[in-house]
């Protein structure tokens, strides 16, 4: 049983590690995804001014560049198994926002609400997941034990 932990973990853990990858080398087009459905609160904008003058860019690039970084490095812990219970919470966290910003079926109609809601799914899948890595943690389960939780 611990093999197909393992494996599972890596194979599961691929899909944040390319994501955060690609998005790390297209940051302009990550940013511009970013800005189109990303609204910062107002409560916010002087702290948003402050970054952009530190960083000498614009806060939908710094924003692709920490979810970008985000991705690749909570997957890659998970992968290795460091800490993988509080990365994939991280990242379940992460996923619930994404998806509340980027695949809002409710406020659409159409083919394009019908795909927005099949990606929705999808993250509730990966958020599924993530929970079930988080529960597992650092050791995964033996035999005598698998059953003493429920």
């Amino acid at each position: 049983m611990p093999v197909f932990i393992i494996v599972g973990r890596v194979l599961f853990s691929a899909l944040f590690i390319v994501s955060g990858v690609s998005k790390l080398f297209d940051i302009a087009g990550t940013a511009e995804g970013i800005a189109s459905r990303v609204v910062i609160p107002a409560a916010l904008t002087s702290l948003t001014t402050q970054l952009e003058g530190l960083t000498g860019m614009p806060t939908a690039h710094v924003l692709a560049i920490a979810v970008g970084a985000l991705e690749l490095i909570c997957g890659a812990f998970i992968a290795l198994n460091l800490g993988a219970r509080f990365f994939s919470l991280v990242l379940a966290a992460f996923v619930v926002a994404a998806t509340f910003y980027y695949h809002d079926f409710w406020n659409q109609t159409g083919p394009e609400s019908k795909n927005s809601m099949i990606q929705a799914l999808k993250n509730l899948s990966l958020i599924g997941a993530l929970f079930i890595i988080a529960g597992i943690g650092r050791r995964p389960q033996t035999a005598d034990t698998a059953g003493s939780e429920v």
